[in-house]
């Protein structure tokens, strides 16, 4: 059974996959030249961020942004801003590609630019996020050559853990505590998947409330262009309420994966959840 910090029952990470144009060009490099779908992307950082930003120091939440390269160089001043408002920013590729489109030394190059990029804005980067959570074969050896600390892609648990073969701590993600799986529209092919707030709050609490009985660890995702919009707003200060009432330690990824690596392997309370 694991004892979080503060005798809190479990805990919880609220993450931002920032993606901003560079997710849209990544899925499509013509998207370049589609100014009305990179403006999708676009929202983020313009109106996204800050208003995720003041939900964030309302609340008194830290959360963890993950940043790649190219949109930090695109909007910069958004980065520096999550940096000023005592928010991790963590690595999410240099562009937006997927490290199984490359070979090892450009998935080696991209983690340099990205890191470089990142770190020249402020941000002491320490935390990895693959554009595609996804990993090659090469990832964790260049992740711990880069010295990076930890990895938050893999979907195997609701515990950090430690790699067994790289000294690596894995803080892992889920889809069904993603907001894009719900809410990702994309009008170049009009696929969508548009739920309303209510629908996705029936998803995430009854997820949160089995992971809080775990003693586990929620991982939120959600993306400033998604769900920087106003009623996805409220709907995520409703689940930080929810996370505050029923006894969450509330914390960054880097934050657990060093709770992981100072006191685990941690332990799931496994009983009679119902």
């Amino acid at each position: 059974m694991t004892e979080w910090p503060g005798g809190h029952r479990y805990a919880a990470t609220l993450s931002f996959d920032f993606d901003a144009e560079e997710v849209w060009i990544g899925e499509n490099p013509a998207h370049a030249s589609a100014p009305g779908i990179l403006s999708q992307g676009a929202y983020g950082p313009r109106v996204g961020v800050p208003l995720i930003l003041n939900l964030l120091e309302r609340t008194g939440i830290r959360g963890t942004f993950y940043v790649s390269g190219k949109d930090a160089i695109r909007h910069p001043d958004s980065v520096r801003n999550i940096i000023a408002a005592g928010h991790e920013v963590a690595h999410h590729g240099h562009s937006h590609t997927s490290p199984t489109a490359l070979r090892r030394t450009e998935e080696e190059l991209e983690l340099s630019l990205g890191l470089e990029t990142l770190r020249s804005l402020g941000a002491e980067v320490v935390g990895y996020r693959s554009p595609s959570w996804e990993f090659t074969e090469h990832t964790l050896d260049l992740l711990v050559a880069a010295g990076f600390e930890y990895s938050s892609n893999l979907l195997d648990h609701i515990l950090p853990y430690r790699h067994a073969s790289h000294d690596l701590v894995e803080v892992p993600v889920s889809w069904l505590l993603d907001d894009a799986p719900h809410f990702w529209f994309a009008n170049d092919t009009w696929e969508k998947t548009i739920r309303s707030t209510r629908e996705v709050l029936e998803v995430w609490l009854p997820e949160i409330d089995g992971i809080a009985a775990l003693g586990g660890h929620v991982m939120l995702t959600a993306h400033p262009m998604i769900s920087g919009r106003p009623s996805r707003l409220a709907m995520l200060e409703t689940v930080i309420g929810h996370l505050a009432d029923t006894g969450a330690w509330i914390a960054t990824t880097r934050e657990v994966a060093d709770y992981e690596r100072e006191n685990g392997p941690l332990s799931l309370t496994i009983g009679d959840n119902r």
